[in-house]
């Protein structure tokens, strides 16, 4: 479809779309759900609302509304269950400062849920996966491996005190985007979710016409995931994610094969990575950390050369 009005569309595989309402307005709008990554109900709807609210953030948004998406096995999920699960996307609609007017459920053999949100954005602040410039510093604001200790809760392999870790971060609002749109610092912004960070990285650099160096030792690990990896708690997903990825990287040889797990891990919920000007990372630096995000590290650079390259 073409229309002058939308801004962003689902061509360049960005995390929203965007519709022009007018000269200051946009809308923006996305969805996602997923199955149950937790034993615990509420975290789960927190979990998943979080992630939904996410790709609001991540297009400089603020999101306005959302309305529930649910599909359960009326047979298996009680209803006391399916209510602490809208307990907990509620919760975090309210630290967002989100409207929740709704929602559609239906029986489904596998329980689902998540949100469809909307947002709004000044048309000029849109950021999206397609303004990286050479120079540019990349920044992450949450460390790498839910999908891993994920896997390992599955399995009973994760100790708690990584759970938690994880669910901390898994929990963690990135409304730091909105911020980050306002300071005009930022050239391109995208969160780290289902195709982890190199997934995410190649489709920016592809959208932007650019390259990336990035350092392996330099993104930031959940606790305990190094043993987990040793434990082959490496999600389907993952693997299927470094399996593309080496298709498109060139990695040195000094990174080992947990390094690589780790980049590639099918994030879910995870954090914003942010290109911006080399001059203005310090600041970008400050307002991340000004938001509580549970990070704010340079992972590496934009290059000319339109590939990827990973160094230990």
């Amino acid at each position: 479809m073409t229309d002058r009005n939308v801004l962003v569309g689902s061509n360049t595989a960005d995390d929203a779309g965007v519709y022009r309402l007018d000269a200051r307005r946009a809308l923006v709008q996305t969805l996602d759900f997923f199955p149950p990554i937790v034993d615990d109900a509420y975290t789960y709807g927190l979990i998943a609302a979080t992630n939904s609210l996410s790709d609001v953030y991540a297009m400089g948004g603020r999101p306005l509304t959302a309305m529930n998406i649910v599909g359960m096995p009326q047979d298996l999920v009680p209803p006391a269950t399916i209510t602490a699960i809208l307990r907990g996307g509620a919760e975090k609609c309210r630290e967002a400062r989100c409207a929740l007017v709704g929602g559609h459920s239906i029986r489904n053999p596998e329980p689902i849920y998540g949100l469809s949100v909307t947002g709004i954005v000044h048309p000029r602040r849109v950021l999206t996966n397609a303004g990286a410039r050479p120079g540019d510093v990349l920044i992450l604001t949450k460390p790498l491996g839910t999908g891993i200790v994920s896997t390992g809760i599955k399995r009973g392999k994760t100790p708690p005190a990584a759970a938690r870790a994880a669910i901390r971060s898994m929990t963690r609002l990135n409304d730091v985007g909105t911020a980050l749109a306002a300071t005009g610092h930022v050239h391109a912004l995208t969160d780290v979710t289902g195709f982890g960070l190199l997934g995410h990285l190649r489709s920016m650099c592809r959208e932007s016409g650019v390259g990336a160096r990035t350092w392996a030792s330099a993104s930031p690990a959940l606790p305990h995931v190094w043993q987990l990896i040793a434990a082959d708690c490496v999600p389907g997903g993952t693997h299927h994610n470094l399996d593309h990825a080496n298709e498109v990287v060139r990695w040195d040889p000094a990174v080992t094969d947990a390094r690589k797990y780790l980049l590639a891990d099918a994030q879910t919920s995870g954090g914003l990575l942010i290109s911006a000007g080399l001059r203005c990372a310090a600041a970008v630096l400050r307002l991340c950390r000004s938001h509580n995000t549970l990070c704010a590290v340079i992972i590496g650079r934009i290059t000319k050369e339109k590939t990827i390259h990973v160094v230990a």
